[in-house]
């Protein structure tokens, strides 16, 4: 008996061991006295009706700066057409929530404009200083170590397997590559990601995103839903938010960042934001790091945002921010002819929402207008597994249909799963894109 209770005590005493250097090996890896904190924030869209994104982008900047993030190493990427639009009546002011501070003001402009795009942001991300020289951008980029924590907050409209810029998109399988070597190549201790997007959930699905690359995501839906903007401000006429950045970042604005975990920041996001279903990825171990490990661990002031109305109560789905834009701005209508200038853009937008049949056009001709195979195509939404199929028809129908400016076009973006379906169901890619270019031909609204 007594060999038996010492064998079974040394194997105790054993995982025990293991159990503990494991723990001591995960936590020895937060930044130490040479690590540093990155943060690039991206905020992907154009013009007024998209405020929300950019007053996203610029509270979490301040955020990090509150918090002890230097300009150095923040990054910031946006258009900048927001804060002196002219559709904007308090010049160089963006604000992120009613009655809430400007958060414009100290926002570095390190990328702007046409700057703005995919390639850039990789290069960015990946610390490739000559390469974002060479396309004529400013040269700060995340130039973090194998000691450094980063964070990536994006914010835009998305799709299956698709992040939007203003002009082009960013496909899951340009992303994951760039994170996998960037792990490989020990570019940083620890990688997070906060994702605002529709169906924000598929950039990290399956073998995106592997769990042991030392990378954690949280995204604000899952793979085949919306995600919801928030707070119409009747004043500026447009979104002040979206509700999951919102519910993160009042989060942060209140809490000590160097107690809450990642993990307890996540449960109180997903809690709070009854509108989608929000979702994590990755390596979820890192959840137990604190929040200030990437948001930056100065202390701060709090914020009392406990005034602040529930994001929820009026938020909507990003596809339907526009015409619920217009819906508003009717209402409050002070002349006739400003009626009527709302009223025909009205009109348009409605007349290009239906212009998204030709969708089915495009799906009943690729399937030989086969009606059962037709019906799957519009009701399911299956897992994006196809993905070379999947980009080389996304991106054929952005070239044959400009008209629609598709990277900035969501309520269209929403219907991309009919493309999924298609290459989910084998269809050869081009006999989709022969459809396309049948159906663009006779489209009014895919021409400039």
């Amino acid at each position: 008996m007594a060999p038996t209770i010492l064998i079974s005590l040394a194997l105790a005493v054993s995982c025990c061991v293991l159990i503990q250097a494991d723990f001591v090996d995960f936590f020895e890896q937060k930044p130490n006295e040479d690590g540093k904190h990155w943060a690039l924030l991206v905020a992907g869209s154009s013009g007024y009706y998209n405020y929300r994104h950019q007053a996203d982008v610029c509270h979490a900047y301040q955020i990090m700066k509150k918090h002890g993030i230097p300009d150095e190493r923040i990054v910031v990427m946006m258009v900048d057409d927001i804060a002196h639009n002219i559709e904007n009546p308090d010049k160089g002011s963006i604000i992120n929530q009613p009655n809430g501070p400007n958060v414009y003001p100290g926002v570095p402009k390190d990328y702007t404009h046409e700057k703005v795009n995919p390639k850039m942001f990789l290069e960015v991300l990946q610390g490739n200083v000559e390469a974002v020289k060479s396309m004529n951008g400013s040269g700060k980029v995340i130039n973090s170590g194998p000691n450094d924590h980063v964070f990536v907050n994006f914010v835009d409209h998305g799709a299956p397997g698709i992040l939007g810029f203003p002009r082009e998109f960013l496909h899951a399988t340009q992303l994951s590559p760039v994170v996998k070597k960037m792990a490989k190549d020990n570019k940083f201790a620890k990688l997070v990601f906060y994702v605002e997007a529709c169906e924000s959930g598929s950039i990290f699905a399956g073998d995106l995103l592997p769990d042991n690359i030392n990378v954690f995501a949280t995204t604000a839906a899952n793979a085949h839903e919306s995600s919801y903007a928030c707070y119409f401000d009747n004043h500026l006429k447009t979104y002040l938010g979206d509700v999951y950045s919102v519910m993160w970042m009042q989060d942060s604005d209140k809490v000590n960042l160097n107690t809450e975990t990642l993990s307890k920041q996540f449960d109180i996001t997903k809690k709070e934001t009854n509108t989608s279903h929000v979702m994590e990825f990755g390596d979820l171990k890192i959840g137990q790091l604190t929040v200030g490990e990437f948001q930056g661990k100065s202390m701060a002031v709090a914020v009392d945002n406990s005034q602040v109305p529930n994001p929820n109560l009026d938020a909507v789905k990003s596809e339907d921010v526009k015409l619920s834009i217009l819906e508003q701005r009717l209402l409050r209508a002070q002349s006739e002819e400003e009626k009527e200038a709302i009223e025909n853009e009205l009109e348009i937008v409605v007349a290009v929402k239906n212009t998204i049949s030709t969708f089915k056009n495009i799906i009943a001709t690729a399937v030989n207008h086969q009606l059962y195979h037709t019906q799957m195509m519009f009701t399911l939404k299956r897992p994006l597994t196809q993905h070379t199929c999947y980009k080389t028809v996304v991106e054929h129908l952005k070239t044959v249909c400009p008209g629609m400016n598709l990277p900035q076009n969501d309520f269209a973006m929403r219907h991309f799963y009919t493309l999924v379906n298609l290459c989910e169901e084998q269809v050869v890619t081009d006999v989709i894109v022969d459809a396309m270019e049948k159906v663009a031909m006779e489209t009014k609204f895919c021409s400039v």
